[in-house]
């Protein structure tokens, strides 16, 4: 850390220009001969990613920010709030503690929370916010989380870890055991200081790749925030063997949408399916992500109209995980007689379709937005169809 980035002057410039363009600020430099005009545009441009992801350290006074990439990585305050929720006990301990942005919530919910960060740099700053913040009890220890529990004679009411991609050479698909640290390789080491684990991983993983090389898992959290899948938490029980329930949710402003269901029901059921009738239901991201295709249709009793369109119909209109639409009209998928409709602005959703978006909204000259919702996709006969309609 260079404390002299916490000059009052250097904090206030800091402050005033993180709606300024970083080229501009480059090109004319400051004044300030304590502090480098590179260091000062890491801080602008870390605190800028903060604004919204994490509001509270951006409205806190003498806040020092790490490089912009631990911003990008940490956990957003939002889905930080909600794993907390889930958890609470005396102890916890944090082996990838980053940002420290999740230990700030667990304080909340724990009496003692403990936060390991092998990066020097990145351990310093946290234990400094930590003070700003007016948090004391957390304890920053600059050390490899599995060493320091390996080595700790004492147990934990929760373990949590954040594992991190080594490397992204196999594109989407990818392990646990490609990560750092190798939960699956020490679970049983940290299972002896703990009964209760939370493992966050990206949403990249497939939930039957992560239950493969874990053992005990007891639920799944598929976590979306505005309908964007952020973030899988993995809650592990030692001794657990009974059925995963797998929990959907999607945070909005306003309000979160849930939906739960049994991993192993939902391999048992079959959707029932139906041409489109008079409302059209879309399932959020959260839902979508956890493939809970056949219990949606049981839960809701809806219809699917096909069995990889994953969308859903019924002739009333219900309280759904996602979005709602009056059907207007259904036509099969003719250029010509599209563009006879004369709609000419329109959202345009494909599901299990053959064309893109902007295939289709090049070939019907139709301009994005309105009041119209056009659904390009297959029913349960394997027809191409367009289904108009507009939202509930």
């Amino acid at each position: 850390m260079n404390t002299s980035i916490l000059n009052i002057k250097i904090q206030d410039f800091i402050t005033e220009n993180t709606k300024s363009e970083i080229t501009s600020i480059l090109l004319k430099g400051t004044q300030f001969t304590s502090v480098e005009t590179k260091e000062i545009i890491e801080q602008i441009e870390a605190k800028k990613k903060c604004e919204h992801k994490l509001p509270t350290w951006f409205k806190i006074k003498k806040i020092y920010y790490p490089n912009k990439l631990n911003i990008e990585q940490t956990s957003s305050e939002v889905t930080a709030k909600y794993k907390s929720k889930l958890i609470e006990g005396n102890t916890i301990i944090d082996l990838t503690g980053g940002f420290g942005v999740d230990c700030y919530y667990f304080s909340r919910q724990f009496k003692h929370v403990v936060h390991c960060e092998l990066d020097t740099s990145l351990s310093e700053i946290v234990d400094y916010n930590y003070k700003q913040l007016h948090i004391n009890n957390i304890k920053t220890h600059n050390i490899n989380g599995l060493d320091f529990i390996s080595q700790s004679k004492q147990n934990f009411d929760w373990v949590y870890v954040d594992p991190s991609r080594r490397h992204d050479s196999k594109g989407k698909v990818f392990f646990l055991n490609d990560c750092l640290p190798n939960i699956p390789k020490h679970l049983d080491t940290v299972f002896k200081h703990t009964n209760n684990i939370m493992i966050k991983t990206s949403p990249l993983l497939d939930v039957s790749i992560g239950i493969s090389e874990l053992k005990f898992v007891k639920s799944i959290h598929v976590v979306a925030v505005n309908n964007e899948v952020k973030e899988l938490l993995w809650i592990l029980e030692q001794g657990y063997t009974n059925e995963i329930t797998v929990k959907t949710v999607n945070i909005k402003k306003e309000d979160a949408l849930h939906f739960d269901f049994l991993l192993e029901e939902e391999k048992k059921q079959e959707s029932p399916y139906s041409q489109p009738l008079s409302y059209l239901y879309e399932p959020n991201s959260a839902v979508l992500k956890a493939g809970a295709f056949n219990s949606i249709a049981k839960q809701f009793d809806v219809y699917k109209l096909h069995k990889h369109s994953h969308l859903y119909t019924n002739s009333y209109p219900i309280e759904f995980p996602g979005r709602q639409f009056k059907i207007e009209q259904v036509v099969p998928y003719h250029i010509k007689s599209i563009k006879k409709l004369g709609i000419e602005k329109a959202n345009i959703t494909t599901r299990n379709f053959p064309e893109t978006v902007q295939q289709i909204r090049k070939k019907l000259k139709l301009k994005d937005g309105g009041d119209i919702y056009l659904f390009f996709t297959t029913d349960n006969e394997s027809n191409r169809i367009v289904i108009i309609t507009s939202k509930i």
